[in-house]
């Protein structure tokens, strides 16, 4: 089905996934000492990579707020929305790439390769079949909250729970709605919910992080922003000084905290500055993409694949490279490594499997050209 990309979305999802990255890959092999952290110093290195959940927070608004915009455009409106079609999207996207994660995860825990297998934090281990149920059920957050973080490469998949389980409401809570106004009311008391969540988890990470309620707001921000832009609001975004103002304000708040410091109503505001810089995406003609747009909106194009397999690479390596006899000059040559394979992989899958999966799947829905 023929769709129209837009190289600033694809460029804001390509710095959202880098980030994330980024933010891993610290954690395995950290940067204190390196090159990096010599540069540009250490404090500056840690505020970058400490706040990649911030990542993926942009990412739910950005699925909010392209998700509500594509039906609107595609059903004339919420209340005509077709059920079986919409799961059928979502299953073409999400579905293929999420099997072939599973597949490859067992059979790599089945080979021995012991960062594959699940553990606990009491050092006990889950069996495979119920983190397998978990990603497939779309509750594994709710099992990091229980057990901590249970498989390493399959722990990405909580954000996934956290959309899907939004996605199976949204199109029945359309339905039954049947008003962009009522929805508006209704996605207006998630926004409110998510913040009070958090505040009421202040210590709770498996909580404040990963929970549904904590996170629900920042994909209704997204949905909110997609239906009031679509009569015309927002124009002052048009002025070049307040996108700047607002791409620095969301810089500060990346930069300034830890996230569990400013979780409460620091999710809530990178989601809206998320959301709004997504509005004037789609209003401004792109200008001529540099050589790191381009490599931006490439990623972000692959965002789905990066996010899904870049801990199989990770763990590969931490395999081969233990971080502890890894040197400062060697672990600058594994991140960029690290980003390299894992591009490669996420452009081979995605050529030669999920996109070719989502094309068949998708074969049977009738639809126009869609904004992604």
């Amino acid at each position: 089905m023929p769709t129209m990309r837009n190289p600033r979305i694809d460029a804001l999802r390509g710095i959202a996934i880098l980030l994330v990255l980024f933010h891993h890959f610290n954690i395995a092999y950290r940067l204190e000492g390196t090159w990096l952290a010599a540069a540009f110093g250490w404090p500056a290195v840690r505020a970058v990579a400490r706040n990649g959940n911030y990542g993926v927070i942009i990412f739910f608004a950005i699925s909010g707020f392209l998700i509500t915009s594509n039906v609107c455009h595609r059903w004339q409106g919420i209340g005509q929305i077709g059920l079986a079609d919409f799961y059928r999207l979502r299953i073409a996207r999400i579905l293929p790439g999420l099997l072939l994660l599973l597949c490859l995860v067992d059979l790599l825990a089945v080979a021995g390769l012991a960062i594959f297998q699940n553990r606990v934090v009491d050092g006990s281990s889950l069996p495979m079949w119920r983190v397998n149920l978990a990603a497939a059920a779309f509750h594994m957050n709710a099992l990091i909250a229980r057990h901590g973080w249970v498989n390493y490469p399959l722990g990405v998949l909580w954000s996934l729970a956290v959309e899907e389980v939004f996605y199976l409401a949204f199109p029945l809570a359309c339905l039954a709605l049947k008003s962009e106004r009522r929805l508006l009311a209704l996605m207006a008391l998630v926004i409110v919910i998510g913040p009070l969540y958090r505040f009421a988890h202040p210590n709770d990470e498996g909580e404040f992080l990963y929970g549904y309620w904590a996170c629900f707001d920042s994909i209704a921000i997204g949905c909110c922003t997609a239906i009031l832009s679509r009569n015309g609001g927002f124009t002052w975004l048009e002025r070049r000084g307040v996108r700047i103002a607002l791409g620095a304000s969301m810089a500060l708040l990346y930069l300034a905290w830890p996230i569990a410091q400013s979780k409460v109503l620091g999710c809530t505001a990178m989601a809206a500055g998320a959301a709004l810089l997504l509005v004037a995406a789609q209003r401004k003609r792109p200008p001529r993409a540099t050589l790191a747009a381009r490599v931006l909106a490439a990623c972000g194009r692959l965002s789905y694949e990066l996010y899904l397999f870049h801990l199989i690479v990770l763990g590969l390596m931490r395999t081969v490279f233990s971080p502890q006899i890894v040197s400062a000059e060697g672990k600058i040559a594994l991140l960029v490594g690290y980003f390299l394979v894992s591009a490669a992989v996420a452009a081979g899958i995605s050529r030669v499997f999920s996109e070719p999966m989502n094309r068949m799947i998708r074969a049977r829905v009738t639809r126009p050209n869609c904004v992604h």
